[in-house]
């Protein structure tokens, strides 16, 4: 049966992207004209790094984007993730309660500010942190005044980090509404959900910091950046402070009035970024148009399914996934070497955060619906233009 299945795999793939002699790729950047057309109007203003007109314009441009009122821009995700974490209050030693299923940049951000994690699953249908999973964990700590304490470990637990799995939103709503019980901030890792929604509002603007995350495979690139978003003005313009060397204006003297950071975005970058962004409209709809030619394409598969956007919820489907109706990993390797001979390049989840050798000793909560979600999704081709390709 797996063969056939394997066959099914490729064939339905291959109804919607075409046939092409070239490997198809997982999600590749559209660079063009208008690329190069900003880029040379930044090497001809020799404003190439930390300063110039392309950063602030791309700052405004994802304000109005996100509506969040802060968006700061920075040089990837990573180091954006680790200051709305620091801003959110996470200090050395403390605790952050993050999914298993994520990309590792989520857990190694809370590592940057000597933090420790603490792992709890997953839900089905968003693939991202399970409201039911947090409130579990969070029910076992005790408080101690104002904190939350793991009592295994003794630690505060300072923030609470879900991301948005794949573009899905996660249901956010209810994460907030638990962390707001229990005195804990939300910081949001929307890396991969730039254009994602929960009803008319965006991602990544429902805790007290976000991050976006413009990773050269990401529905917009800068080539590497992101943004911090946060609604606080006052920890808006913090973020932008402590990103830029903490440097107080001056017309020339260098006076810094804190130990920061250096993670500006270099303007080059922005200018790239603004161009993608010029498209990003188009790209969006292309997405959501791929997505639903992959849906009707495994319609009626046995064993097979199409991961749909969470109802309630408007997702930029970053990247397409197909999930197997019973987990194996056997088998959903069988059927990505399919599609690798046939020259479609897809990929698994991420390996569990809390198998990695790193973070092995970290506390967790039962993660046995991540566990079956890893051996169950298979990412398929996703760039914009393969809307187009049939």
């Amino acid at each position: 049966m797996s063969n056939s299945l394997a066959t099914v795999f490729v064939d339905r793939i291959r109804s919607v992207v075409g046939h092409q002699p070239e490997p198809i790729g997982l999600h590749v950047p559209e660079i063009g004209e208008l690329e190069k057309k900003y880029i040379n109007e930044c090497l001809d203003s020799t404003f190439v790094s930390s300063v110039g007109a392309f950063i602030p314009k791309l700052e405004e441009r994802m304000q109005e984007i996100t509506g969040a009122r802060h968006a700061v821009a920075v040089s990837n995700g990573t180091v954006g993730l680790q200051v709305a974490m620091f801003l959110a209050g996470v200090e050395p030693g403390d605790e952050v309660v993050i999914p298993t299923l994520s990309f590792i940049a989520t857990a190694n951000a809370v590592s940057h500010c000597g933090a420790h994690v603490y792992f709890v699953d997953s839900e089905t249908t968003s693939m991202g942190m399970s409201a039911d999973s947090l409130r579990a964990a969070l029910e076992s700590f005790t408080r101690s005044g104002s904190s939350l304490i793991n009592p295994a470990t003794g630690r505060r637990i300072a923030a609470i980090v879900p991301m948005h799995t794949l573009g899905h939103p996660v249901d956010i709503e209810a994460i907030v509404a638990v962390a707001n019980e229990y005195g804990v901030p939300v910081v949001e890792d929307a890396a991969e959900s730039l254009g994602s929604f929960v009803g008319s509002k965006h991602t990544g603007t429902f805790g007290l910091t976000g991050m976006i995350s413009f990773n050269g495979n990401k529905i917009v690139t800068t080539g590497g950046g992101g943004v911090i978003l946060t609604n606080d003005e006052v920890l808006g313009k913090r973020a932008k402070h402590l990103t830029t060397t903490a440097k107080l204006a001056h017309k020339w003297e260098f006076e810094h009035d804190e130990i920061a950071w250096n993670y500006r975005m270099p303007n080059l970058n922005a200018a790239l970024g603004m161009a993608q962004l010029d498209k990003y409209p188009r790209y969006l709809e292309q997405k959501r148009r791929l997505a639903a030619k992959y849906q009707a394409a495994f319609e009626g598969v046995e064993g097979l399914s199409f991961v749909a956007e969470p109802a309630g919820t408007t997702s930029n489907y970053w990247l397409c996934a197909i999930r197997l109706d019973e987990p194996s990993l056997a088998l959903r390797d069988e059927l990505m070497s399919a599609a690798h001979e046939a020259g479609l390049l897809v990929r698994p989840m991420w390996n569990l955060l809390h198998q990695q050798r790193m973070y092995q000793a970290a506390g967790r909560a039962d993660v046995s619906v991540a566990t079956d979600l890893h051996a169950s999704l298979i990412c398929i081709p996703s760039t914009p233009a393969l809307a187009e390709a049939v």
